[in-house]
């Protein structure tokens, strides 16, 4: 066989090229793909990567060393997005649409809660969230009520703390004359609420109407008139109203509480023998003039009115202030006898030089010494 027969019949002598295509590209494809698959891949990996770390960052603390509390307002009706938008300003939270967004995946969104939240820097996103939903404490101002304190004055003082005229103005309607739910046991037919309001620091809600205000001043004078003492005024044979009456009364004449007990016990037992109380502060309740005020030789206790215990006996129409726990204690421990089981009907207040003097007695010729001598 010659050389041309053999190629003729065989393989060819150089095989093609393993490149070589009609075009002349063809294999090349496959591996162009390969390479932009393998970018895209890459690419969306470091997306990936990177969105993750955008949410790491926006999820995790502000601050992990900031321990502080922040007090945070959600007012009333605030929406999500406002509320993600105050979390920023305050710097609670880093990003605003990120924060929105996982309010609104977890569903927190709806759930938020209005009032103050006490939130810090180093808190997660989800610890803020979780606090939110749980709801607030509500934004509240400060109420303070003296002992002895009278009506008029308690409404001076919740305007003083905040409360508009609209408030103010129905409160002192109420405590004229108090609804069937808020008057206490036994209260005589057009009395007020005098007597009935416990003096103590309160921090009520400023959202609170007249209504919620006056309920929150009786709930608490109601829970110091417990079962025990209950008992207590049944086996001293007095009602509610006397009671509330001469603890007035006592807080009104004493200077300090070591002298309540003594007064409680000179007026329980002027009432026993049938003695006019002759309370100067009851005078001047009943004339609405304040006790400096009164003015003897003009004839203010010549005045007859309900609350004039000169002029009348017993007790007065009802209380001319709002006692505290002392002296409503003190009707129900009084200290009504001295040393020798006198009892005691007579005291005063004078001064010995400069010092203040309390003087109790038991017989109106020793009272009548020591107005002489402390007090003229």
């Amino acid at each position: 066989m010659n050389g041309d027969a053999a190629r003729a019949e065989g393989a060819p002598a150089t095989a093609p090229s393993a490149s070589a295509d009609a075009g002349g590209t063809g294999p090349r494809r496959p591996r162009r793909a390969a390479r932009l698959l393998s970018g895209l891949l890459l690419a969306t990996l470091l997306l990936a990567v990177v969105a993750g770390a955008v949410v790491f960052w926006a999820l995790g603390p502000v601050d992990p060393n900031d321990d502080r509390t922040i007090v945070f307002e959600v007012p009333r009706g605030r929406s999500a997005t406002g509320v993600a938008q105050d979390l920023v300003a305050v710097g609670l939270a880093r990003d605003v649409r990120l924060t929105r967004a996982y309010l609104s995946a977890t569903g927190a969104a709806t759930r938020i809660g209005e009032g103050l939240y006490d939130l810090r820097r180093d808190q997660p996103l989800a610890a803020i969230a979780d606090a939110l939903v749980a709801g607030g404490r509500p934004r509240t101002a400060r109420l303070l009520l003296p002992e002895g304190i009278r009506l008029d004055a308690v409404v001076e003082r919740v305007a003083a703390a905040g409360w508009p005229p609209s408030v103010t103005d129905e409160l002192a309607t109420l405590l004229a004359a108090p609804p069937e739910g808020l008057r206490p046991e036994g209260l005589p037919d057009n009395a007020t609420l005098e007597g009935y309001l416990f003096p103590a620091t309160y921090d009520l809600p400023e959202r609170f109407d007249a209504t919620a205000i006056l309920t929150a001043l009786r709930a608490r004078f109601d829970g110091e008139v417990s079962a025990v003492v209950r008992a207590e005024l049944e086996a001293a044979g007095l009602t509610l109203h006397a009671w509330t009456t001469l603890a007035s009364m006592v807080q009104a004449e004493a200077a300090d509480d070591a002298e309540m007990a003594v007064i409680a016990g000179v007026f329980l037992n002027r009432l026993d023998l049938g003695m006019p109380l002759q309370s100067d502060p009851t005078v001047a309740y009943g004339l609405g003039k304040a006790l400096p005020e009164l003015d003897f030789p003009g004839g203010d206790f010549d005045v007859d009115h309900p609350w004039n215990t000169y002029t009348r006996g017993g007790l007065p129409a009802g209380p001319i202030g709002n006692p505290g726990a002392a002296a409503l204690a003190s009707v129900l421990a009084p200290q009504r006898r001295d040393e020798a089981g006198r009892s005691w009907l007579y005291f005063l207040h004078g001064r010995d030089d400069d010092a203040p003097v309390f003087r109790p007695n038991v017989a109106y010729e020793d009272h009548l010494q020591d107005v002489a001598r402390y007090l003229q």
